[in-house]
């Protein structure tokens, strides 16, 4: 199946949700000046895109080392997205409380997992299957992604701002939205790896 740029953006943006971790950087950084806030911003963004290309480079490699076919971690990885959304949509809980033991919040829970989610680490597996997908369209793939990092930095840049604008409420709504978006896109990859698996019979094999 081909994905095209617009498709990989879109289901990136919606994993890594740059707008709704706006609330959370407000919420983990009050204690900070701006000057620590920008730092804050920009180890978080490095620390996300680390793991995420520590997945892309050698996620495909883990997966065909344990022998999983690749219609199986769709589903898998479909069912966790679809976890992930309903996060989203209905909520998990008060950010503030991360940060609860004082620890720095650039890495926990800036850059993991609310930047580099789980729901991340599986799209990008996906996004960049060797199967599917030859090296040049994985870079591209990795520098859409880094793209919606660098949005996400500016947008945690301009969270004080943009937070003032359209409220906490607002960012909420946006997320929610991103998370039935992402339901969709979870559901549509069950479906197709469903279907992939009626096309192969028994005995498919690993990727």
């Amino acid at each position: 199946m081909t994905v095209t740029l617009f498709e990989q953006f879109v289901v990136l943006w919606v994993v890594i949700d740059p707008i709704g971790t706006i609330p959370v950087f407000v919420a983990v950084t009050s204690k900070y000046g701006p000057k620590a806030r920008r730092k804050i911003a920009i180890e978080a963004a490095l620390t996300a895109a680390g793991v995420l290309l520590f997945f892309l480079v050698v996620g495909q490699f883990l997966i065909n080392a344990l022998g999983i076919s690749l219609p199986a971690f769709q589903i898998a990885g479909g069912l966790i997205l679809f976890l992930f959304a309903l996060t989203m949509i209905f909520g998990s809980g008060d950010s503030s409380a991360e940060l609860a033991d004082g620890q720095s919040p650039a890495i926990f829970p800036l850059g993991v997992p609310s930047l580099a989610s789980p729901g991340a680490m599986l799209a990008i597996v996906l996004l960049t299957d060797n199967s599917r997908f030859s090296v040049p369209e994985q870079a591209v793939t990795g520098a859409v992604m880094l793209g919606v990092l660098l949005c996400a930095l500016v947008l945690m840049l301009a969270a004080g701002p943009i937070l003032r604008v359209i409220r906490p409420s607002g960012a909420a709504i946006v997320s929610r939205v991103m998370g039935m978006i992402l339901a969709a896109v979870a559901t549509d990859n069950v479906i197709e790896a469903i279907f992939q698996l009626v096309a192969q019979g028994p005995g498919g094999g690993p990727l």
